[in-house]
Formats: structure tokens, C-alpha cells, sequence
């Protein structure tokens, strides 16, 4: 199984850092599991300034079986831009593809969303209402293979949702119940 998370420049960190952990406790469980962050250039620049180095580029994408989009002020140059946007080809049909936040609008921007309810972040919401897409103000918007969450802490479920999808219940309640605080149950969605 190949999980890429789309980082950028301007990404928010934990949309980015939060799903590669939780992946990677799966490869524990499932070792033949590949991780990579991806992005346009060696190092993208967070919105707290952190650096993200990455392990290959978005084209990558194209081949995964999981496709991750992070989130972040980012998200609002990249869908305006047609050389970006023109990298990804995905078949939805069979690849799981999901978006964090604003990461809704790259999503949108790909056609994948047409038709389709969504959800995202409230500042973003007008950006991807004005796409067409009907925003439903939810933590976890799925439809098919697509998925959209919105709160930084919803990448549990939507990574939830996409181990689950991928690999079952068992391997999904164990890897939410290694990060959840004590006491609590595992994400529902």
C-alpha cells in the first residue's frame, strides 16, 4: 500500500505531521506500507516555519493508493494554478483520495468534488462554495472513495476512514487507540 501527503509551502503543520504518524503506526502492523510526503520542491516551508522535507513529488500521487492532502494558506495560489493542478491524474475508482481543511479546494479545484457535498474549514468555506460544491459542516464528508475532513484533529478520522477502507476495522481501532487520550473511545464517524 503507497500513502502519499501532499505538502506545500504555507501547509499546516500538524495536517501534515499528524497523518504521517498515524500511517506509520499502520506500517508497523502492515509493513509493506510506504509513507511518503510529497511536494514541488526538497523542502516546502510550514505556516509556523517549519521545514518539510519531503520524499519525492506530487506525481507520485498518481500511483498511490492513498492520497493525503494537508492543508494550509497555500491551498488558496495552488488552485489557481493550472501547471500545479495538471500533475495529479487520479482514478478514484480506485485510489482513496482525502483532504484536511482547506486542502477541500485542491480537491475541488481537481474536479473530484463536483456534485459532491463536502466540508472544510469555516474561513475557507465561501473559496470553495463559490467552486459549486455544497458545504456541510461535518468533521467527515464521504463519498465513494473521496473524502474531506475539516478541524486539524479530524485527520483521525479521515485517516481513520482511510485505513479502515484499506486494511479493516482492527488495524484502524488500534492505531486511533495507541494516540487517543486515556479514557476516550476510539474516533467515530
Amino acid at each position: 500500500m503507497k500513502v502519499t501527503i501532499v505538502a506545500f509551502d504555507q501547509c499546516t503543520d500538524i495536517d501534515v505531521f499528524l497523518p504521517w504518524d498515524l500511517f506509520n503506526r499502520v506500517r508497523l502492523i502492515h509493513p509493506e506500507w510506504s509513507i511518503r510526503i510529497v511536494g514541488t520542491k526538497a523542502v516546502h516551508t510550514s505556516a509556523t516555519g517549519l521545514p518539510v522535507t519531503v520524499h519525492g513529488d506530487i506525481e507520485e500521487c498518481n500511483a498511490a493508493d492513498i492520497v493525503f492532502f494537508s492543508s494550509g494558506a497555500g491551498t488558496r495560489s495552488l488552485i489557481k494554478d493550472p501547471t500545479y493542478l495538471n500533475r495529479f491524474t487520479f482514478n478514484p475508482e480506485k485510489q482513496l483520495i482525502g483532504s484536511m481543511c482547506s486542502g477541500s479546494l485542491l480537491v475541488a479545484a481537481l474536479g473530484l468534488l463536483d456534485g459532491l457535498t463536502a466540508t472544510t474549514y469555516p474561513s475557507v468555506q465561501h473559496i470553495l462554495e463559490s467552486m459549486g460544491i455544497t458545504v456541510v459542516e461535518e468533521p467527515l464528508v464521504v463519498h465513494g472513495n473521496i473524502a474531506t475532513a475539516a478541524g486539524c484533529l479530524a485527520a483521525m478520522d479521515l485517516v481513520g476512514w482511510m485505513v479502515e477502507k484499506a486494511v479493516g476495522t482492527e488495524t484502524k481501532d488500534r492505531v486511533l487507540a495507541s494516540v487517543q487520550p486515556v479514557g476516550k473511545l476510539t474516533c467515530i464517524y
